[in-house]
């Protein structure tokens, strides 16, 4: 088993509070993670029609006195069980008692709000890290091209499946089962479609108008598709900053997978060398960097507060990390360094809006130094990237 880094945060936190609470994609090694970190605790799977059943018909027998400590895989399916472990957690108050998992971050998150209040930390787990494969054999030699097409997965590395077995079948559960559970959508042929469509602007500003046209549905239908892709974990959104906190949410977010690879396989990608000569190639090394950014937050229990920058003169940065101090981040993916990608900053000093902070650049070469108090920074150094201090 590969050691994952929210394994640290999941028993500090399990030290602090009755229930744990740790969601993400399918597939990403959330029950994996659990299980063993909590071998003492009884292993309930909701996703077994069987279990589900009983756990709707009866609550009350799941909850065995003599079994304490329990692990309720993929809660959301029978989230009424939530107000057992309430009442039995304050009664009890035994610290990690309860360990949760769950991929639909929109149901359980609303459910465990109202429910475990005070009670619960929530965590995520997204696939695989960088830092965390990058000491596989089988990995050694692979490019930044590579990582895109393959994508992070634990199965595709645990079991050495392909991508072009793995997606498609990825692909298929995913709108065939959550999509049915987190909303009824009637036509899912468009819906895998509007998926498709949604690869191809990866990176991009997210303009539910064209959206909506390319597809022909309404804007407000867009809207509710694009939440149940974030609600699956599928997509994420980043807002651009702005010091007025209001002024973030009404403006345009970029669109982001949290998976490289399932990007790939949408845009028809077969290969990794296809990748290098992609017209999205750019786009999808953001992506890359912007999530090894997320999970290096979300491993230390952190809430995502990471942004992108882009004001009326159409000066850019790609990535503003919120923290004591501003991380301006801009992300390149070509292999050589020019001096010219310090041109991203320059309108930081002149602009008495912006907080100055630390200023990194994240590049597609091996090298990692420092020129001009910037640093530059290799892609496979992004383990070393403190994003949150």
């Amino acid at each position: 088993m590969i050691p994952r880094k929210l394994s640290e945060t999941v028993l500090k936190f399990a030290g602090k509070y009755p229930v744990i609470s740790v969601t993400g994609p399918r597939q990403s090694g959330k029950t994996t993670l659990v299980k063993s970190l909590f071998p003492k605790h009884k292993y309930i799977s909701l996703e077994n029609p069987e279990t589900r059943s009983i756990a709707l018909s009866d609550p009350k027998s799941l909850f065995d006195p003599k079994d304490q400590l329990m692990i309720l895989d993929e809660i959301q399916y029978v989230p009424e069980l939530l107000s057992y472990i309430q009442v039995i957690s304050d009664e009890t108050k035994i610290h990690g008692q309860f360990i949760l998992t769950g991929s639909q971050s929109l149901i359980l998150s609303e459910k465990i709000s109202q429910t475990l209040a005070g009670r619960t930390a929530i965590l995520k787990l997204l696939p695989f890290s960088l830092s965390e494969i990058s000491k596989l054999k089988q990995v050694k030699d692979f490019s930044y091209e590579d990582f895109i097409f393959k994508g992070f997965y634990p199965r595709t590395y645990d079991e050495d499946i392909s991508p072009e077995e793995f997606y498609p079948f990825y692909l298929e559960t995913y709108v065939q089962r959550d999509v049915r559970v987190i909303r009824n959508v009637r036509d899912l042929n468009t819906f895998t479609n509007f998926v498709r469509l949604c690869a191809g602007r990866t990176g991009q500003l997210l303009d539910y108008s064209s959206l909506a046209k390319d597809i022909g549905v309404s804007v407000h239908t867009i809207k509710g598709w694009i939440s149940i892709l974030e609600a699956g974990f599928i997509v994420f959104q980043l807002y651009p900053y702005y010091k007025n906190f209001g002024k973030r949410m009404i403006k345009a977010p970029k669109l982001y997978f949290t998976d490289p690879g399932l990007a790939a396989f949408l845009l028809g990608i077969k290969n990794a060398e296809q990748v290098k000569t992609h017209y999205l190639k750019g786009s999808l090394f953001e992506n890359l960097v912007v999530l090894e950014l997320l999970k290096q937050r979300f491993n230390h229990g952190l809430p995502q507060d990471l942004w992108f920058f882009r004001d009326s003169n159409r000066n850019e940065v790609d990535v503003v990390a919120e923290n004591e101090q501003l991380q301006w981040i801009e992300i390149k993916s070509t292999r050589t360094f020019s001096p010219d990608f310090l041109s991203a900053f320059r309108f930081l000093d002149k602009n008495p809006d912006t907080q100055i902070g630390n200023k990194t650049i994240i590049y597609g070469g091996d090298e990692s130094f420092t020129h001009k108090e910037v640093k530059i920074q290799s892609w496979r150094d992004l383990g070393t990237i403190n994003s949150f201090s």
